[in-house]
C-alpha cells in the first residue's frame, strides 16, 4: 500500500508540474501588450517598457516560468498585474466559499448516490429503482443552470427559504452559512447524484449476481451484513471512480453557480481575472483547481486501492 500510495503521489506532482507549464505558456502567449493595459492608453512608450520590465516580461518566457514555479514552491503566489492585490491573500478569502461548496456536494452526492443506488437494485423493477432511473434520466436532461434558476425561483424569491444570493462566513454564523451554500449545494449535487446513483445501482445488481453471495446468503448470514461488508465494499471502487471524475465536471459547475448566487469563491475569481487577462491571478486559479483535482483523485485512488488489493498489484 506504501507503494502504491508513493506511485500515485508521484504521478499528481508530475501532472501538477506539466499543467502550471502548458497553463503559464498558453496564457503568455497573446498579442496585447501588459504594460500599455495597466498603464493605459496614454502611457508613453518608455513607460510601457518600464512595466514591462517590472513586470518581467522583458525576459525570455522559460526564465518567466521558472521565476513564477520558484516563488509559487514557496507559497508566494504573486501580485495582480492590474491591482496590485496581493493574490494569497485573495486565494485565501475566497477558498474557503469554493470549499464549502465542493465539499458539501461531494459529501451530499456521495452519501445520497451509494443509499440510493444500493437501494435500487435491491428493490429490482420496483418504484424506488424506477424512479433512480428516471432522476437519472432527468439529471443529464435538465441543464444545470436551468436547474440552479428553478432553485432560486421556488425557494429563494417564493418561498423565502434561503437567501437568493450572498455568502455568509461559518466563523460569522453557522445558520447563515448553510443557509447559503444550500440550494448552490442542491444544484451542484443533482447532476453528480444521477450519474453516481446509475453506477452504484449497476454495480450492486452486478455483486449480487455473484456465486459467494448466493453462497453467503445460503449460510444463513443477515441479508444487511451480506450487503453492507462483501457486496458494497466490492461494488464501490467503480462507483468512487465515477464519483471522482464528476467532481472534476463540479469545477466548471462552480464558475457558473458562484456568478448567479454572487458567491465570491474562486469560480467568480476565475471569470473577473481572466476577463482582464491577468496571468499571476488566473495561474493561482488554475492551480488550486489542479490541485483540487489530483486530491480527489489520490483519495479515490488509495480508496479502491484499499477496497480492492488487486488494484494495487495492478498498478
Amino acid at each position: 500500500m506504501l507503494l502504491f500510495t508513493a506511485r500515485r503521489v508521484l504521478s499528481g506532482l508530475f501532472l501538477l508540474f506539466v499543467i502550471s507549464f502548458l497553463a503559464y505558456l498558453l496564457l503568455s502567449v497573446q498579442d496585447t501588450d501588459v504594460g500599455q493595459q495597466v498603464l493605459g492608453m496614454g502611457a508613453r512608450p518608455d513607460q510601457i517598457a518600464a512595466k514591462n520590465a517590472q513586470l518581467g516580461l522583458d525576459r525570455p518566457l522559460i526564465a518567466q516560468y521558472f521565476d513564477w514555479l520558484g516563488h509559487a514552491l514557496r507559497g508566494d503566489l504573486g501580485t495582480s498585474w492590474y491591482t496590485g492585490e496581493d493574490i494569497n491573500q485573495t486565494v485565501s478569502t475566497r477558498l474557503p466559499v469554493t470549499l464549502s461548496l465542493m465539499v458539501g456536494v461531494t459529501l451530499v452526492s456521495g452519501v445520497v448516490s451509494f443509499l440510493a443506488g444500493t437501494w435500487a437494485a435491491l428493490r429490482q423493477g420496483g418504484v424506488v429503482d424506477k424512479g433512480i432511473q428516471l432522476l437519472g434520466v432527468l439529471g443529464y436532461a435538465v441543464p444545470g443552470f436551468l436547474l440552479t434558476l428553478v432553485l432560486v425561483q421556488i425557494f429563494a424569491v417564493q418561498l423565502k427559504w434561503f437567501p437568493a444570493i450572498g455568502y455568509t462566513p461559518f466563523a460569522e454564523s453557522p445558520s447563515g452559512w448553510l443557509s447559503t451554500i444550500t440550494l448552490p449545494v442542491i444544484a451542484l449535487s443533482t447532476g453528480a447524484v444521477a450519474g453516481v446513483s446509475q453506477q452504484v445501482r449497476g454495480a450492486v445488481v452486478d455483486v449480487l449476481r455473484q456465486d459467494y453471495v448466493r453462497t453467503l446468503r445460503a449460510r444463513g448470514l443477515p441479508p444487511h451484513r451480506v450487503v453492507l461488508k462483501h457486496v458494497l465494499r466490492n461494488a464501490s471502487a467503480p462507483a468512487l471512480s465515477v464519483l471522482g471524475m464528476q467532481f472534476v465536471g463540479l469545477i466548471g459547475g462552480t464558475v457558473l453557480v458562484e456568478q448567479i448566487f454572487a458567491l465570491p469563491g474562486i469560480g467568480s475569481m476565475a471569470v473577473t481575472y481572466t476577463a482582464r487577462g491577468d496571468v499571476p491571478a488566473i495561474m493561482a486559479v488554475v492551480m488550486v483547481s489542479v490541485i483540487g483535482v489530483v486530491l480527489i483523485n489520490l483519495l479515490v485512488d488509495l480508496s479502491i486501492g484499499w477496497l480492492n488489493p488487486k488494484a494495487r498489484a495492478a498498478a
